[in-house]
């Protein structure tokens, strides 16, 4: 288990992490998310000893890491897959980790097999490509067969079946009761692997909940598709009411129920070729929640945005929804 109390770091006049409070529990998948210059890395770095708090502080399995005796046999850490000397074999840079505990070198030859890394295990890392890199930091992180892992964008750079691997790999992990705290910028695999999340702004928690609690605060919107959208549009339109244009012949409808969109195309005498009741994604929370913690915004070319509204609170005009 991973324990922080009023966990606080600045740097001169920067708090780069405010008086954080969260606990990733054992036997479940803990997602850690958050903009860039939330806090994240920051955070990870202090759970196991790399920056010192300001205030505050941070536990693993009840003991500041600094106080574990084998810190490898507690805590599984995935920080920066490159911080490698690049003139090593990757099975002589985990052999050289595993000395440091006393590791032996079947361990190192098990973890070599469990990530992939058999074809390549003798090769100089320095050559690795980016995926390669990522599977030889996950076997750094196993060797000690942790209780607790902490993994920092593991599937960066990974293919379709790395990727896979990872999400089933670390399910695993916590079906044994381990402790797992992950963290992504990919929010759809963070759907598919996270049971809890935390969410950082600005230094601060603006949210610690289970993904389904997540996902249920989303707004549901019905996506309508016909060759007579337009009419349907100018239709439905009405106080409260939000209708987007996403495509020539498609509307997405927030505020009406499918059951009542049905009931209006069928009074129209219009044809409907989709009418789908759609959850909004973790994606669209995500989005929600950081909207006013992004502390690095980019900038959208004019009409490159798409799903841009046709119609908000007012009845949308054949025209409006055409364009």
């Amino acid at each position: 288990m991973i324990e922080a109390t009023s966990l606080t770091k600045r740097y001169g006049a920067k708090t780069a992490v405010d008086s954080v409070d969260f606990v990733v529990r054992p036997g479940q998948v803990t997602g850690f998310l958050g903009p860039n210059g939330a806090g994240k890395s920051t955070t990870m770095r202090m759970i196991v000893g790399l920056d010192r708090p300001t205030s505050g502080s941070v536990t693993v399995n009840g003991k500041r890491y600094a106080e574990h005796r084998s810190p490898l046999r507690e805590v599984g850490v995935l920080l920066d897959a490159k911080a490698v000397h690049t003139g090593r074999s990757a099975r002589n840079h985990l052999r050289a980790i595993a000395a440091t505990h006393g590791i032996p070198t079947a361990r190192v030859d098990e973890v070599i097999g469990l990530t992939g890394l058999q074809s390549v295990a003798r090769k100089r890392v320095g050559g690795f490509s980016l995926g390669m890199g990522q599977r030889l930091g996950i076997a750094a992180a196993l060797l000690g067969d942790p209780a607790t892992l902490i993994l920092d964008e593991p599937v960066n750079g990974l293919d379709p079946e790395g990727v896979l691997w990872v999400r089933g790999f670390v399910r695993q992990l916590a079906a044994e009761g381990r402790t797992v705290l992950l963290s992504s910028h990919l929010m759809s695999e963070m759907a598919l692997t996270a049971d809890h999340i935390i969410v950082l702004g600005k230094g601060r928690v603006i949210a610690n909940a289970s993904v389904s609690d997540i996902l249920g605060s989303t707004q549901t919107f019905v996506r309508v598709r016909s060759p007579r959208i337009a009419e349907v549009a100018q239709r439905l339109g009405q106080p409260d009411v939000t209708i987007t244009g996403t495509a020539a012949d498609v509307i997405e409808v927030r505020g009406l129920t499918a059951e009542v969109i049905g009931d209006t195309a069928l009074a129209l005498g219009v044809a409907l070729h989709e009418l789908t009741t759609v959850q909004g994604s973790l994606e669209d929370a995500y989005m929600s929640l950081t909207r006013d913690e992004v502390e690095y915004r980019t900038t959208v070319p004019a009409g490159a945005a798409a799903g841009v509204p046709v119609a908000t609170a007012s009845a949308a005009t054949a025209e409006e929804v055409a364009r």
